[in-house]
C-alpha cells in the first residue's frame, strides 16, 4: 500500500453525507435570566481539553428556545469553526453551543463511530485551520465543512484503529505532562535561586533606594518631545537610521517587526538613546515590567511608554539592580507601586523609592557569573525538554496521518 493509498474495503465519503452538522447561537444577553440555568452552554473558551466536562456559563430551556442555539447530546463531537478554529472535543453530557461551534453527529452508527470521528477531525485540524478567512476572526463556511473527504474503513476496523490510538495518545500524553512538568521546574529551580541571592543577604549589604544610585531616569514623552518627534518622523530622511526600540522588541526577543526613526529624530531625542547595558522599565499598561536593552550594534532609541534607567557605574552594576527587580523580592516590591485599574501605570517617583539590597561590587559581580552559570544549565535543560515537547508532537501527527490511510492496522495485521 503506497502513501497516501486507502486499504481494500474503505471509502470515502463527504462529511456532510454522513454527519449532520448542527450549528449554534448565544442566548441574548441582556436576559440575565437565560444564564441561571443548569444546561451546559459551550463556546470556544471551554474547548481547553479533548473532553469538555463542563462549561463557563448555564443557560435555561428558555433561553434554548429563545435563540439560534442548540443541544448536542452526550458523547458526541464538537469543532470550532471560528475563533478558536480546528479545536475539536467530545461532550461528557447534553451541551448547547454558541455560534462560534458546530456539533458533527453521525448519520448511522454502524456506518461511523463517534470516536472514530474525533480522531479523525483531530489528524485534520491544522488544515481546518489552514483554510480559515477573514480579517480579524478567521473561520470556515458550513460548505466547506460539509465537503471534508473523510476515509471509511468496515466498522470493525474503525474500532481497532480508536482503541490504537486511544493507548498511544494517553502514553504521549503522559509524556508531554511529564516534559512540561520538567520545563516548569527547571524555571523555576532558577527563579527559587534568583530570589534567594537577594533575600539571604551577607554582611555589609546595604537596603539602598534606587534613586540614591540612579545617574538617568528619563522617557522622551516629557516637556511634549513627542509632537516634535513626530515632526521629525514626518520628514523622511533617512527613515531607517535608529531603531526605536518597544516593549514588544524585548518581550519577541528581537525576532518581531522593527519600527524606524530617521536620524534628525534619532539626534533630538538624545536622552533616550541607547547603547546597551540600560534597564528598562514600562511605566504604562504593562506598567513595572523590566527588561535589560542588549547591545544591538546600531542606533537604538527608546519608544514611548518606558523608562530608561542608567545608574553610578562606580556604585552598581546594572544588570545587578536589573536581577533584582526581575526576582519574586523585586517584583513583589514594585507590584503595590501600579496605580490604575483599566490601565497600570508608575511613577519615577515611585522607581526611585526602590530599595535594593546592595552589597560590593565585587560580590555583585561574583552573583551575576553565578547566575549566569545557573541560567546557562537552565536554558540547557529548558531547550532539551522544548525539543522532546516539538518531538511528542510530531509523533501525534504522524500517527494520526498513518491511523485514516490503513497503515496502523495494516501493521497490526502484518505482525
Amino acid at each position: 500500500m503506497g502513501k497516501g493509498q486507502l486499504k481494500a474495503g474503505w471509502q470515502v465519503k463527504e462529511l456532510g453525507e454522513v454527519c449532520n452538522l448542527i450549528g449554534g447561537g448565544t442566548p441574548s444577553k441582556a436576559n440575565e435570566d437565560f444564564f441561571k440555568g443548569d444546561i451546559f452552554w459551550a463556546t470556544v473558551r471551554d474547548m481547553r481539553n479533548d473532553v469538555i466536562t463542563h462549561t463557563e456559563y448555564k443557560i435555561t430551556e428558555e433561553a434554548v428556545e429563545n435563540s439560534s442555539t442548540n443541544i448536542i447530546k452526550a458523547g458526541n463531537v464538537v469543532i470550532a469553526t471560528r475563533v478558536g478554529l480546528g479545536k475539536v472535543c467530545l461532550i461528557n453530557q447534553d451541551t448547547a453551543i454558541n455560534q462560534d461551534l458546530r456539533g458533527i453527529v453521525p448519520i448511522d452508527s454502524n456506518l461511523l463511530l463517534v470516536q472514530y470521528l474525533f480522531w479523525w477531525l483531530k489528524s485534520i485540524s491544522h488544515l481546518i485551520e489552514k483554510e480559515g478567512t477573514g480579517a480579524t476572526v478567521k473561520g470556515v463556511k458550513l460548505p466547506f465543512v460539509k465537503s471534508l473527504q473523510i476515509p471509511l474503513p468496515p466498522l470493525p476496523e474503525q474500532k481497532r484503529i480508536v482503541a490504537i490510538l486511544d493507548e498511544a495518545f494517553a502514553g504521549i500524553n503522559l509524556a508531554v505532562v511529564n516534559a512540561e512538568k520538567n520545563l516548569a521546574n527547571a524555571r523555576e529551580l532558577f527563579e527559587s535561586y534568583l530570589n534567594n541571592v537577594f533575600t539571604q543577604k551577607g554582611e555589609g549589604w546595604l537596603n539602598t533606594e534606587l534613586g540614591d544610585i540612579i545617574n538617568v531616569l528619563t522617557d522622551y514623552h516629557a516637556n511634549g518631545s513627542y509632537k516634535i518627534l513626530k515632526q521629525h518622523v514626518e520628514l523622511k530622511e533617512t527613515e531607517d537610521f535608529a531603531w526605536m526600540v518597544r516593549s514588544t522588541d524585548f518581550e519577541k526577543n528581537f525576532k518581531n517587526d522593527k519600527r524606524y526613526i530617521s536620524e534628525s529624530a534619532y539626534s533630538y531625542l538624545k536622552k533616550s538613546q541607547l547603547f546597551g547595558g540600560e534597564i528598562i522599565m514600562s511605566k504604562i499598561g504593562n506598567a513595572g515590567k523590566v527588561y535589560f536593552m542588549p547591545d544591538i550594534g546600531r542606533p537604538c532609541s527608546l519608544a514611548m511608554n518606558l523608562f530608561l534607567i542608567r545608574l553610578d557605574d562606580e556604585k552598581v552594576s546594572n544588570e545587578y539592580v536589573y536581577r533584582y527587580l526581575n526576582s519574586k523580592s523585586g517584583k513583589a516590591q514594585i507590584a503595590p507601586m501600579l496605580n490604575g485599574a483599566a490601565t497600570q501605570t508608575i511613577t519615577k517617583d515611585s522607581v526611585r523609592s526602590i530599595l535594593v539590597p546592595l552589597p560590593a561590587k565585587n560580590i555583585q559581580f561574583k552573583i551575576l557569573r553565578e547566575l549566569e552559570l545557573l541560567e546557562d544549565e537552565t536554558s540547557l535543560l529548558e531547550s532539551i525538554y522544548q525539543q522532546k515537547l516539538t518531538a511528542l508532537n510530531e509523533l501525534k501527527q504522524s500517527i494520526l496521518e498513518k491511523a485514516f490511510t490503513g497503515e496502523l492496522t495494516q501493521r497490526e495485521e502484518n505482525v
